[in-house]
């Protein structure tokens, strides 16, 4: 099974695409698609929207997981990663692939054990699980891997009646 994870962001979205066979994971890409802050709103969602797609199209995942937006105490940065994850979820629809949210909780719980780890100890679990040789930068791209991989165990449960 081919999983694209999203960490949607304004300025960054992150991209995670592994590969899950077995009980094997391969990291088969990974990286970011970023805009800049001084583009207006219309054109940064196009470049994000135009990216997220070429990778859709690229690596044709079979399912996609997307990090539902925690709350944010500051409200105009939440609007600003709604807007990115909006434009995510449109692009997975729009390329008629299942479209998995999970919380960050769920992700942490999924690839630590524990769903209040620190971020650090997802980025070392997520290094570990797919045997890279060191944490993906900037933070959102380890965030996306750790998505689709969660989807990956979530998926693994749900195929087992779990």
């Amino acid at each position: 099974m081919i999983i694209m994870g999203i960490d949607p962001g304004f300025a960054i979205t992150g991209y995670g695409i592994v590969k899950y066979e077995g009980n094997r994971f391969t990291s088969v890409d990974y990286g970011a698609i970023t805009t800049e802050s001084s583009m207006e709103l219309p054109k940064r969602l196009l470049i994000l929207y135009n990216g997220l797609m070429e990778i859709i199209e690229k690596y044709k995942p079979e399912a996609i997981s997307i990090e539902e937006l925690f709350f944010n105490k500051n409200i105009k940065t939440a609007l600003a990663v709604g807007h990115g994850r909006g434009v995510a979820v449109l692009a997975a629809a729009q390329s008629g692939i299942d479209v998995f949210e999970y919380t960050p909780i769920q992700v942490k719980q999924s690839i630590v054990g524990y769903g209040r780890a620190e971020k650090a100890q997802v980025q070392q679990m997520v290094k570990a699980i797919l045997n890279l040789p060191a944490i993906p930068k900037p933070d959102d791209v380890a965030d996306a891997l750790a998505v689709a991989v969660c989807h990956a165990h979530s998926f693994r449960m749900k195929s087992y009646g779990l």
